[in-house]
């Protein structure tokens, strides 16, 4: 059975760090681009940042310089990096499968992806 699972989040005061890890079962991670989304309060699911096969990366720019994802593929796993986090950044975290064109040229296109995980709530507070 093809599946994610998300882990990692929590509650992180301004400026500070967490890491959110993806796993996948079920395929072969390194087959294809993954995606992370964040999803606020009463929100769309925004593309935050996707990697490629080749670990290629793409970033909205609002993360730019904070976020960083990586890839162990001997691990099965997609990770997101979030440091210098601030209150915008809150919100539940999924990855997902990127299945249009195996790229991330327009990585924050929902309908692109075909299998996402359940999520994972980060939430920055003081």
């Amino acid at each position: 059975q093809l599946q994610f699972v998300e882990s990692g989040g929590g509650l992180v005061q301004p400026g500070g760090s967490l890491r959110l890890s993806c796993t996948a079962s079920g395929f072969t991670l390194e087959n294809y681009a993954i995606g992370w989304f964040r999803q606020a309060p009463g929100k769309g699911r925004i593309g935050v940042s996707c990697i490629e096969r080749s670990h290629r990366t793409n970033y909205i720019d609002f993360v730019k310089g904070r976020f960083t994802i990586s890839r162990d593929n001997a691990k099965n796993t997609v990770y997101l990096e979030m440091n210098n986090v601030k209150p915008d950044d809150t919100g539940v975290y999924y990855c997902a499968r990127e299945s249009h064109d195996k790229n991330c040229g327009s990585f924050w296109l929902v309908n692109d992806y075909d299998y996402w995980g359940q999520g994972t709530q980060v939430t920055v507070s003081s």
